[in-house]
């Protein structure tokens, strides 16, 4: 068998191709950003195309930096950013549009609408979400509707959808010369379309949004030892490697994490903050705002299920500050700018930029900066965005005490953001509780990469998994209890004066 293991993680600001060994140590990754396109106040889109060619771009350069070929792969995994829609021509691999990304609002009537009837019950009842924007049901019907001859498109057979996951698996697998038009259960929980009990699309459900079945990629489990098709000569493979794992990127952190056990969970740090709470085989529903959710299916064994906290903005409010404002000039200097004060000043930054997700799912919620005076500078500016990150996981993490009653004893943590050691430590002193980040922080890829890796055999079980994790550092608590208490209720305060400020 091959060496290495291969794994394509689509996200929301970049894609990565990593390469990991029979240790889950990383042997060789390149990333490269896309462009965040911003048509109007709370829409938010990408250029499938460019996704791709960028996709195509970093697996070249990862296999030539490290001089290995295909067939060095044993297998190779894709995770993906979830919810965010694509709709293109199976005859001529053209999108219709660009993709409208999981944070994109637009289609906040479309859920509002959905709540005023039975309709919304059923939802929840089925899928485990809520009618919300940040679904892909939504985002489908307007593209159906909004954007010109995609609907006839659709009755001639020239227009099917997919999350990223799908038209990157697509494009792999031949595109226009015979591309596998698939999706896994974990990518396709995300869309209120999926029933959780037949883990198959839903006809009623699809009624709701206007939706035809013959759009819709097949759903397969998330590591499948008959595979969804394998690269061609066609991509940047040049080469036949097997594709046998697929996952949403919070999914794949979690598998990455080792989280296989009834009341594990990890929390994953990149453009915003996912909290996975493995539930075993049971679907526990939540009554604190959080999402039922697939967290994988191997092979023909049963769905594990998972409760989620979903938040919006947390890298990307960090993103915010050098791109937007240009405060700093990189994702690293917020640490840097943040140490230069010991506290935020009183100030609280919400960064509501496309509403608030769990808890709260308030649509109407927009970005506030409150308890500013002329002491604030820019360096309480940055501490604030790093608290907020904290504060938002903190939210999360007792919704998801009060729904299972799990009391986390230590977070795992991953993802982009953990490189932030002060923001770390914050996450520590707010919840109250040690975090623990592992050697391979890229969890997302890793995870994709274990579940390709299981359905070839190049891992036996989950149990040789869990023996390659290892912690790379761990922060404990240094603020005293009423510290705390006293910082998180004015962050609840704050919260508040984010809601009611937009009605469309």
């Amino acid at each position: 068998m091959p060496d290495f293991v291969g794994a394509v993680d689509q996200g929301t600001t970049s894609t990565r191709f990593m390469i990991f060994d029979h240790e889950g140590a990383e042997v060789a990754k390149f990333q490269l950003e896309h462009e965040q396109i911003l048509p109007r106040a709370g829409w938010v889109e990408h250029n499938p195309i460019e996704i791709w060619t960028r996709t195509a771009a970093v697996i070249q350069t990862t296999l030539q930096r490290a001089g290995l070929h295909d067939s060095d792969l044993a297998a190779l995994g894709v995770t993906n950013q979830r919810e965010t829609t694509v709709v293109w021509n199976p005859r001529t691999g053209r999108p219709y549009s660009n993709a409208i990304v999981w944070q994109d609002t637009r289609t906040d009537r479309i859920a509002a609408a959905l709540e005023q009837d039975e309709r919304g019950q059923v939802i929840r009842d089925r899928t485990g979400l809520r009618p919300d924007a940040y679904f892909s049901g939504g985002k489908i019907q307007w593209i159906l509707e909004n954007v010109p001859g995609v609907r006839e498109a659709v009755d001639r057979g020239e227009a099917i959808f997919g999350n990223t996951d799908t038209w990157t698996v697509w494009n792999l697998t031949g595109g226009v010369n015979g591309g596998v038009h698939v999706t896994d259960v974990t990518n396709a929980s995300r869309t209120m379309l999926m029933d959780l009990d037949t883990l198959d699309w839903d006809d009623e459900l699809l009624s709701y949004f206007g939706i035809p079945r013959a759009m819709l990629p097949e759903i397969r489990p998330s590591s499948d030892p008959a595979g969804y098709g394998t690269t061609t000569r066609y991509g940047p493979f040049g080469g036949e490697v097997p594709i046998t794992a697929i996952l949403g990127d919070q999914q794949a952190a979690t598998v990455g994490q080792v989280c296989f056990s009834p009341g594990e969970a990890k929390n994953t740090y990149g453009t915003g903050n996912f909290l996975l709470l493995n539930t075993g085989t049971d679907r526990v529903r939540s009554q604190s705002g959080l999402l039922t959710t697939v967290a994988y299916k191997f092979g023909d064994q049963p769905a594990v299920f998972a409760l989620e906290g979903s938040i919006a903005v947390t890298g990307s409010a960090v993103q915010w500050l050098r791109d937007q404002l240009h405060v700093i000039t990189s994702a690293a200097q917020s640490e840097t700018l943040a140490r230069q004060v010991a506290d935020s000043g009183g100030m609280y930054f919400v960064p509501a930029f496309s509403g608030l997700f769990a808890p709260y799912w308030r649509a109407d919620a927009r970005g506030a900066i409150v308890g500013l005076s002329r002491y604030n500078n820019d360096a309480h500016l940055a501490r604030a965005t790093l608290e907020a990150i904290c504060y938002q996981s903190r939210d999360v993490v007792e919704a998801m005490q009060r729904d299972s009653g799990v009391v986390l004893d230590v977070l795992r943590v991953d993802g982009g953001v953990t490189a932030n050691d002060l923001c770390m430590q914050l996450q520590s002193d707010i919840l109250g509780v040690p975090v623990s980040r592992p050697v391979v922080a890229e969890t997302t890829a890793l995870g994709a990469a274990y579940a390709a890796g299981l359905a070839v055999g190049y891992w036996q079980d989950t149990d040789e998994l869990r023996a390659h994790w290892a912690e790379s550092r761990r922060w404990n608590p240094t603020w005293n209890e009423e510290r705390r208490e006293k910082a998180y209720a004015g962050w609840k305060k704050a919260v508040t004066k984010a809601f009611d400020w937009t009605t469309d």
